[in-house]
């Protein structure tokens, strides 16, 4: 499994790097406090990264913390309402002769 994550990473590093070389013009960006200066290839790469790490945040903030907090209550309830049945379950049956 790890040999295909390694396959995986080094294509899409492959695939930014030859986006990255075969967009090469100059464009300037401005974003009206600050103005940056790069090629088009790398504002490409980079776009495709924030949107990337902006939609995973959203999917996390969205639906992996809800579902861990609801998983999480959900073990506390079932240990909270467990744990007398299996104490009486666990009770050496000696004791229980000599009521």
């Amino acid at each position: 499994m790890n040999i295909l994550r390694l396959l995986v990473l080094l294509a899409f590093v492959a695939i930014g790097l030859v986006v990255g070389s075969l967009n090469s013009q100059r464009l300037r960006l401005d974003f009206g406090l600050a103005e940056v200066s790069t090629t088009s290839g790398i504002a490409i790469v980079v776009a495709l990264l924030a949107g990337v790490l902006l939609g995973g945040g959203l999917v996390v903030a969205s639906t992996v913390l809800p579902l861990h907090a609801r998983l999480r209550r959900l073990e506390r309830a079932r240990n909270g309402a467990s744990a007398p049945a299996v104490d009486g379950l666990h009770t050496p049956a000696p004791h229980r002769e000599g009521n």
